[in-house]
């Protein structure tokens, strides 16, 4: 029987994996890591594991590749996001938007506007299985491309019920930092919410305000040269040649929790030589771990969401564009709430195995 099942990402916002049983052969569906320190990946979804597929290359759905290479199993993802693999992987290229047929299964691929070489899933089995993985449709910066129909849904529900959309986000962003004195850093995954970050503060304050660190630099000079990025992104193009130096107003730099790369480096001298909190402050804009929350609590450390996750009026969009019969509600912390809203359309369904 076809059938697929979220071993993890049910109830947290938690490592991506899910299995699915298509033809007598089990594929797993990401193989991610975190994102909090002690969220690991299981060897033990491996078991019986003919092949996996990744979304993105972002840890809390990558993290776990190790394993599938040691288990000398074939990765099917874009060339993107399998520069970010173990060397030794076996991989399989999928289009960033196409179709492949795999095993005699039809495979649709489109950009999923939330990482660079990121990708939904959509598998021609029974009446359509669409996957998610992590996906926006208010980027600036990545593009987006709409699915086909599906039954049978996992939904990146990260933001959980929150309404709030990208427009309300930048104002509330931009209502914060111009009441912030001095310099500050904004710490991001570089092949995320980099490039849009610096877009947006390049038109609000000029190409000499903001700062990349290297790691930014790297990722954004090959998003530059890829397919699929919004005509203005190419505003930033010169922070690409600029040497490295801390002068900017704005620091954008890896890591995104700030507990390692450049913006550890800066939080950490910053705290040392007490110019946190006074004039210098950092500012986490995605999902904290227990590390970024320590330094929020703490003068200098501040949080505004950037939308790279789709608020629940895209979810409900989503919902009604794939027509989808059932769906799990994927990386948010109560997937239960979902039981009681009314307007979505289709039936909930959580850590139990469904029938494709």
């Amino acid at each position: 029987m076809n059938e697929v099942k979220v071993l993890s990402g049910i109830g947290d916002k938690g490592p991506a994996c899910m299995r699915l049983t298509v033809e007598g052969k089990v594929w797993l569906l990401d193989c991610g890591h975190g994102p909090e320190a002690n969220a690991h990946f299981d060897p033990a979804w491996l078991e019986g594991a003919d092949a996996v597929f990744i979304t993105h290359d972002h840890i809390d759905h990558i993290g776990g590749a190790a394993y599938a290479v040691e288990a000398n199993l074939p990765i099917y993802t874009t060339m993107q996001t399998a520069k970010a693999l173990p060397p030794a992987a076996e991989v399989r290229p999928l289009p960033e938007r196409g179709v492949t047929e795999i095993d005699g299964i039809r495979l649709t691929t489109g950009r999923n506007g939330h990482a660079l070489g990121g990708v939904w899933m959509h598998f021609d089995i029974g009446d359509g299985l669409f996957y998610s993985g992590d996906w926006s449709e208010e980027s600036q910066w990545f593009a987006f491309d709409s699915p086909p129909p599906a039954a049978t849904a996992i939904l990146d529900c990260s933001y959980h019920l929150d309404p709030i959309t990208q427009a309300e986000r930048f104002a509330a962003l931009d209502a914060l930092i111009d009441r912030l004195p001095g310099q500050i850093l904004l710490p991001v995954p570089p092949s995320g919410r980099a490039g849009e970050m610096a877009l947006h503060l390049v038109d609000r304050f000029g190409l000499e305000a903001v700062v990349l660190d290297p790691e930014c630099r790297t990722a954004l000079r090959s998003a530059l040269a890829s397919d699929g990025l919004s005509p203005r992104a190419q505003a930033i193009a010169p922070l690409l040649h600029a040497s490295d130096h801390d002068y900017g107003r704005f620091l954008i730099c890896d890591t995104p929790n700030a507990d390692g790369g450049a913006a550890w480096g800066y939080a950490r001298a910053w705290r040392e030589s007490g110019r946190l909190g006074q004039d210098a402050h950092v500012v986490f804009t995605g999902h904290m771990t227990a590390h970024a929350r320590g330094i929020c609590s703490v003068p200098g450390g501040h949080f505004q969401r950037w939308n790279v996750h789709p608020p629940f009026g895209d979810q409900i969009k989503m919902l009604q564009r794939l027509k989808a019969k059932r769906f799990a509600p994927a990386f948010c912390p109560r997937p239960e709430e979902y039981l009681i809203e009314d307007g979505l359309g289709a039936e909930i369904f959580m850590h139990e195995s469904i029938a494709l």
